[in-house]
């Protein structure tokens, strides 16, 4: 697949790009896609979640009524789950959700995705770009040169570049990533993918 290469002005650069088809024309595999995206979602929780058993509840240990005559159930401590403010019974602990896949599956899954995006024209390239200084006024108006600038758009570096970086964090929808950088869900999550001149051979570096 060939596809121009745009300038910054949204206008074609008389050029051309030949797309890898052994990244981007692949069939995609819907299922280590998943597989991905579940291991990405779940190194984003902290785990953290507690709820105290009545081991751990403050209270007196006083029985809180006699053991006969009363008509109801039995009762030692007011710690008891059965009761309000006592321990939760199985309650959540700590834990770590994340879990291991396979470098080959994660590659794959990257793979299925930026073929799914170049077969449904979701992929622009871009020629490599600069900033002077952190503009986020001038990062709006590339959006609007390309014609993304009301869809959730997904830029890659091919190197880190601070100054572009910092002119799209305050834009809802817009995220800017280096080409070692990417994943699954990013890929996904983004309606349009621009990809800048130079990421190409990252891309393909990253994949191959």
């Amino acid at each position: 697949m060939e596809l121009s290469v745009l300038n910054i002005a949204g206008k074609e650069s008389g050029r051309k790009v030949k797309l890898n088809e052994a990244i981007f024309g692949i069939e995609p595999n819907e299922h280590v896609v998943y597989l991905d995206v579940k291991q990405y979602l779940a190194n984003q929780r902290q785990g953290t979640h507690k709820s105290k058993e009545r081991n751990e509840i403050a209270g007196s240990t006083r029985k809180i009524k006699r053991q006969k005559g009363t008509g109801t159930a039995r009762a030692g401590s007011i710690k008891s789950p059965v009761f309000r403010g006592g321990g939760r019974v199985f309650g959540p602990e700590p834990r770590d959700y994340s879990f291991k896949l396979n470098k080959k599956v994660k590659k794959l899954a990257r793979k299925s995705v930026l073929s799914a995006k170049a077969k449904s024209n979701d992929v622009v390239v871009l020629e490599d770009l600069n900033f002077d200084q952190p503009k986020t006024k001038q990062y709006l108006e590339l959006l609007s040169n390309l014609q993304v600038s009301d869809k959730k758009s997904l830029l890659v570096l091919a190197e880190e570049n601070k100054n572009v970086y910092l002119s799209a964090r305050n834009l809802r929808g817009a995220k800017v990533v280096k080409a070692s950088d990417l994943n699954t869900y990013d890929i996904l999550n983004a309606s349009k993918l621009i990809l800048c001149e130079g990421s190409l051979e990252k891309i393909e570096t990253v994949l191959s």
